[in-house]
């Protein structure tokens, strides 16, 4: 066989190869790299509590920035169907070293509220937080380890950015001027972490293949745990159903 008739062969191989793998080469590719993800939904299965409207007036410039809108106190978001919003979602366990992400976590100030009301971070990841408003917030972190901090931002524009120390589930970030003003924030040292969107869906990716606990944290409701095992390639099912009976601890 001549040299050109051998790598004209091998690359008719290859072709043949990546055919058979189809639409599907990402699953392939995970599945060789030992690797899956989680999915699954966090369901209220009870009645929802509803949430308390915000005294907004008790400052009349975050009154004025809502004139005519109703806001509430997010602590309990559902969907139609029971879906939990807000709901932080991690792998427990240690796990192989993994580049801690340089682009900030942002929560913003904004209408006299935090928003998003729960985020995920790395430890040794920043966490930046903005005020949007024509007027005095302040930023204070309620830590029970290395995270706290306590500064002000006595107008829109400015910005301040704290490193997470310390794994924490969660950080209670609240604004000493607006007492309902809240935000949390899980920290933690791997990548294997998720917070439920509006329908109360999750997904974790790029997990190793192995067996887990997955822990699930709501603000009213606390946590619940489940153990799941991760096969390379393919997604596993994981859902958590809050009674709406649980208590979240001090």
């Amino acid at each position: 066989m001549t040299k050109g008739r051998a790598v004209f062969r091998l690359a008719g191989c290859l072709l043949v190869t990546i055919a058979a793998a189809g639409g599907d080469g990402t699953a392939a590719a995970a599945q060789a790299a030992g690797r899956g993800a989680i999915k699954g939904h966090v369901r209220l299965m009870g009645k929802s509590p509803g949430n308390p409207i915000i005294r907004m007036g008790m400052d009349p410039m975050c009154a004025k920035i809502n004139a005519g809108k109703r806001v509430v106190q997010e602590t309990v978001v559902t969907s139609t169907d029971g879906g939990l919003a807000n709901v932080f979602v991690k792998l427990q366990g240690t796990f192989p070293q993994t580049p801690v992400p340089t682009t900030p976590v942002s929560v913003d100030q904004h209408g006299c509220v935090y928003s998003p009301r729960v985020v995920g971070a790395r430890v040794g990841q920043m966490l930046q937080v903005r005020n949007s408003d024509e007027l005095m917030h302040n930023v204070h972190g309620l830590s029970v380890g290395g995270n706290g901090f306590n500064v002000s931002e006595p107008k829109a524009g400015m910005v301040q950015q704290f490193r997470l120390k310390d794994e924490e589930i969660m950080l209670k970030v609240k604004c000493d001027v607006h007492s309902w003003m809240l935000t949390f924030v899980g920290v933690v040292s791997h990548p294997y972490f998720a917070v439920s969107g509006d329908a109360g869906a999750f997904e974790i990716d790029n997990v190793p293949a192995g067996t887990y606990t997955v822990q699930a944290w709501h603000e009213r409701y606390g946590p619940l745990t489940q153990s799941v095992r991760v096969r390379a390639g393919v997604p596993t099912t994981v859902d958590f159903s809050y009674t709406g009976s649980e208590k979240a601890g001090p």
